[in-house]
């Protein structure tokens, strides 16, 4: 027997059979989304790194978290498909805005943290996304109470390390929030399935919590890749410190909102 003569079916790995066909069509538009997010907010980062037009700040930060208030405020319907998607790729600019300033630092510290990052964020939340939706539907839902006890007691010793500044501390919540964002897509992406075979088919508002997962997990893997590069360095810890804890505290926040 020749064990390299064997077919594989490519087509069965893409066959979801404990998964309705309307619910695989709303993870379709979802994931569509997805990908508009990703190419906009990656338009949002270049112009705050390339261009300057628009610099990261408190006002982007507000903007950012008043876009995402204001598309769950308006009810998912045929007739306001077309704004929700505005303000959606509205929040994504100004999120890849709000990076910019962490950009900047990998790019002072090592200009290859970030396509390592991006390479490593892409495939963790590939294979994560992808377990989530091979699993036994509802699996991962449990989950979901141990992740926002370790979401609420990492917010707080953000909150926290801003006055004792320990990069121990800071270092620790960079590693346990990379494991929780991982424990988000699972939940994540299975709740978005159950709530499209419960009717809810918000496809605009589910790919927010998919964005804010990945974007999350980006941050922080570039982060912590950055902090080895230059552990170094104690001037660029304290400002590596700083501009992530400014910059983790929103994005925290809206996950708090989601």
């Amino acid at each position: 027997m020749n064990i390299f003569d064997r077919k594989i079916d490519f087509d069965a790995l893409l066959k979801f059979s404990h998964i309705t066909p309307s619910t695989q069509q709303h993870l379709k538009k979802v994931y569509a989304s997805f990908a508009l997010c990703m190419f906009v907010a990656a338009a949002g980062a270049y112009v705050h790194v390339v261009t300057h037009f628009i610099q990261a700040g408190l006002l982007s930060a507000l903007g950012s978290l008043g876009l995402m208030i204001w598309l769950m405020a308006i009810p998912h319907s045929h007739e306001t498909e077309q704004k929700r998607l505005g303000l959606l790729a509205g929040f994504a600019f100004l999120t890849g805005v709000g990076l910019g300033p962490a950009l900047e630092l990998c790019i002072a510290i090592n200009p290859s943290i970030l396509p390592t990052a991006f390479m490593g964020t892409a495939m963790i939340f590939t294979c994560f996304s992808l377990s989530a939706l091979y699993a036994r539907r509802r699996s991962y839902l449990f989950l979901g109470g141990v992740l926002m006890s370790a979401m609420s007691l990492m917010l707080l010793s953000s909150l926290g390390n801003l006055f004792f500044g320990s990069i121990w501390l800071f270092q620790a919540n960079l590693y346990v929030g990379l494991v929780v964002m991982c424990g988000f897509v699972l939940f994540d992406t299975q709740l978005i399935i159950e709530k499209a075979e419960h009717g809810d088919k918000d496809y605009i508002w589910h790919c927010v919590d998919l964005f804010l997962d990945f974007v999350t997990l980006f941050r922080k893997l570039m982060m912590i890749l950055a902090m080895n590069e230059k552990v170094s360095q104690p001037k660029m810890r304290d400002w590596l410190l700083s501009s992530a804890s400014v910059c983790t505290s929103h994005l925290k926040t809206c996950l708090y909102t989601v």
